[in-house]
Parts: C-alpha cells; sequence; structure tokens
C-alpha cells in the first residue's frame, strides 16, 4: 500500500512539474527579422546606423551589435530603453548615458533624462533599427519607446528598420481600452491590455492611427517574421527584462503585473517575480510564503522586504490553461481580495512611488469597484465591450502575420 502511494504522489508531482512539456513551442520552425541577415544587411552596408538594442537583441546568442560589427556595418551609436542596452538597470530606475565598455560605442538613454532622441542624436545617422523584445501588453514599456523614436524618425526624415520579433502573448487580445484620461507612463495608447501585435505591426498601428505628436508619419521598413502567425508560442531565448526571468513569469504577465496596482508582493524581491503573491497579512490564510529580500538589478526596495508574506504560488501552474482560455486570468485578484484581511487597504497606493493607481493599470475606473462589490467575472468582461470588439477589428488593418 505504500509503495501505491508514493507511486501515485510520484506521478501526480511529473504532472504538475511537467505541464509546461505539453505546450507546442515553435521556435524551430521560425526565423526573426534580425536572423534574417540577407533581408537587410546589404541595405545597411555603407550606411551610419544607429540601434536601440537591449540584451534581447540577438541572433541566435549573439548579439546584434556583435553580429554587425563583425559585418562591417558602421554602428555610430546605441539607444537604451527601460532597463539599460545591457539590462542591469531595476524596473524604473532612471538609466544614464554611457560608453558601452565592450564596443566602445556611445549609449543614449531613452529612460533617462529624455524619453525621445534629440535632431543631435540623429543627425549623423542614416537609418535606425529597433530591435528589442516585446510583451505584448500595453504598461511594458517598450511600445511608448517605440513611438518615442518613431516620431523623432519622422521629425528628423530618417527610416526606421524594424527587425521583428514574436510576441510570446500574441494569442491574447483582451482587456478594457485605456480610457485615456489614466494616460501614464504605463499607458499610453488606447488599446486593451494584451493587445495582441508584434512589435512592427504595433508600429505600423501607431502610423495609421496618427498617436504620434506630428503629423507627418515615419517611413518604416520592417524585416517580418518568417514562417510565423499569432497563435504559435514562441519561448523567448533571452530574458526580456530582469523580473521577467522565466517562462512562466512571461505568459503570466499580462495577468499578473496588475498586482503592481494592489498592496501585495508579487515577487520582487525573489527569484521570480510575477508568478508569486503575498502578503504579511494572509499568515493563517494561506499555507504558501515566501521573503522578498533586496536583490540588485531587479528590486532594491520591494514591498515587505524582508518580511514573511503569505498567498499564492503559481509557479507550476499550467501555462497551456492559460493559453487555451484567451483570457486575462481575473480569479487570482478577486480570491486575494474576498481572503483579504485588510479589504480597506487593499488598493493603497501609498506603498509604491513607481507604479501608479490599479486605474492606471487596468486602464478604467470601474475595476476597482467591480473587485471590492464582487462583480462575477463575466460581468466584468461584459463593461469591457464595445471596446474592445472594436479594436479587434481596427487591429486587422495593420497586421502582417495571419
Amino acid at each position: 500500500m505504500k509503495i501505491v502511494f508514493v507511486f501515485i504522489s510520484l506521478f501526480f508531482s511529473v504532472v504538475a512539474v511537467r505541464a509546461q512539456d505539453r505546450m507546442n513551442y515553435c521556435n524551430d520552425q521560425i526565423q526573426t527579422g534580425a536572423e534574417r541577415t540577407e533581408q537587410y544587411i546589404p541595405y545597411l552596408n555603407g550606411k551610419r546606423v544607429a540601434i536601440l538594442g537591449n540584451p534581447s537583441t540577438v541572433i541566435k546568442k549573439k548579439h546584434l551589435v556583435d553580429s554587425l560589427l563583425a559585418r562591417g556595418i558602421k554602428i555610430v551609436k546605441i539607444f537604451g530603453p527601460e532597463h539599460g542596452f545591457r539590462g542591469n538597470a531595476s524596473n524604473g530606475t532612471k538609466v544614464r548615458d554611457e560608453v558601452d565598455p565592450a564596443t566602445k560605442i556611445p549609449v543614449i538613454s531613452l529612460y533617462g533624462s529624455k524619453k525621445k532622441p534629440s535632431a543631435k542624436d540623429l543627425k549623423d545617422i542614416d537609418v535606425f533599427i529597433f530591435d528589442v523584445q516585446d510583451m505584448g501588453v500595453r504598461f511594458y514599456t517598450n511600445i511608448n519607446t517605440l513611438r518615442d523614436i518613431m516620431e523623432a524618425c519622422a521629425e528628423n526624415e530618417k527610416e526606421l528598420l524594424i527587425l521583428d520579433r514574436p510576441n510570446p502573448n500574441a494569442y491574447l487580445v483582451d482587456g478594457p481600452i485605456l480610457d485615456m484620461k489614466y494616460k501614464s507612463g504605463i499607458g499610453q495608447f488606447p488599446v486593451p491590455i494584451a493587445h495582441g501585435m508584434t512589435i512592427a505591426e504595433f508600429a505600423q498601428m501607431i502610423n495609421g492611427e496618427g498617436w504620434m505628436a506630428t503629423t507627418k508619419k515615419c517611413k518604416l521598413k520592417i524585416i517580418p517574421v518568417a514562417a510565423y502567425n499569432h497563435q504559435m508560442l514562441y519561448k523567448l531565448p533571452v530574458n526580456p527584462s530582469p523580473n521577467l526571468n522565466t517562462e512562466q513569469s512571461i505568459l503570466l504577465y499580462p495577468s499578473t503585473c496588475l498586482f503592481e496596482g494592489v498592496k501585495i508582493n508579487h515577487g520582487r524581491g525573489t527569484d521570480y517575480p510575477f508568478t508569486v503573491f503575498g502578503s504579511p497579512t494572509y499568515k493563517g490564510v494561506y499555507r504558501f510564503s515566501f521573503t522578498p529580500v533586496s536583490k540588485k538589478g531587479m528590486s532594491e526596495t520591494p514591498l515587505f522586504m524582508n518580511e514573511a508574506c503569505y498567498g499564492l504560488d503559481l509557479r507550476e501552474y499550467d501555462l497551456q490553461k492559460l493559453v487555451d482560455s484567451k483570457k486575462i486570468n481575473l480569479s487570482w485578484m478577486q480570491e486575494l481580495y474576498r481572503n483579504s484581511p485588510e479589504k480597506d487597504k487593499f488598493f493603497d497606493q501609498s506603498f509604491s512611488k513607481q507604479i501608479g493607481s490599479i486605474e492606471k493599470l487596468v486602464g478604467v475606473d470601474s475595476f476597482r469597484r467591480q473587485i471590492t462589490e464582487g462583480v462575477s467575472e463575466d460581468e466584468i468582461r461584459k463593461s469591457w465591450e464595445p471596446g474592445l470588439t472594436l479594436y479587434k477589428e481596427m487591429r486587422k488593418k495593420y497586421l502582417i502575420y495571419p
């Protein structure tokens, strides 16, 4: 009997651990825009090039900057987004200009004293390359940087070459459309939480919908991903940012980043951000616990630092279940509010200087009330219409992939 029990326990533990293995990743079938060098290297020969890049800017395991330099392409300057060119700055931390120690090329930060390249920055270049991995959600700031670069290129008559990459959350188009009265650094466009587009498709939408301060359009040259469609799952070869460091966190991110708008630690200060959630107030409510600590380059001062936090552990949550649903998961937010011993402080924002209110993250003012009043998930989703359906129809005009 004991042997049978051990076997059954082992079986179910293997099923839980291997839940992700059912995911049908298509990395071997596709080529990113950067990998399709024959499509753009001849075009770059003899030109002065600028690149917006970070650690995700790779061809296989080699950084694009190193690869282009080895091929004789003249890179005159590099631009860095949030987290910096080398990806070693914490979330929300301002990044300074520097000289890249490996290549000796000047690096201009677009997440510090300025967000947009100046005319002086662009004066000595012929073409600007945009190649960073996006997450496909409104509050991931790469699309803000994309718009600012497009605007600068349009104003200064420079061409923008986009080396497209798969969106790991491209299967998902969900959430309320941002009410522009909540426009902020984590929400700049009237799109849903998960927009379901690659960075090149989003660039076409920025141009087409007139989302730049200038009336001019940005001249785009796009190298698309080969043999790709939006239903293909893509496992990122490089972590897109310090706190998105596992496949679990990347696919949970459209749902779990919403916890940045409530008084719950969502894994910052641990090695598994966006996959565990809790606070000291849930002691006695949940058995699972974790203790956030200061982690340089990830989160130096996490909420509830050095305090035991009790709550949910989603590190083994079945990602295939999430993908099949094609929905942002609201049940975790509903559960933690329902079980909170301090409901009056659940949406308290005094704890965070970096992240705005829940309204800025979700994009509408009804969500806070819906959670506190116990509105069902179906009713919450109904409130996102007709905006979400209208967006899906508008989005079709800009799609590159089926």
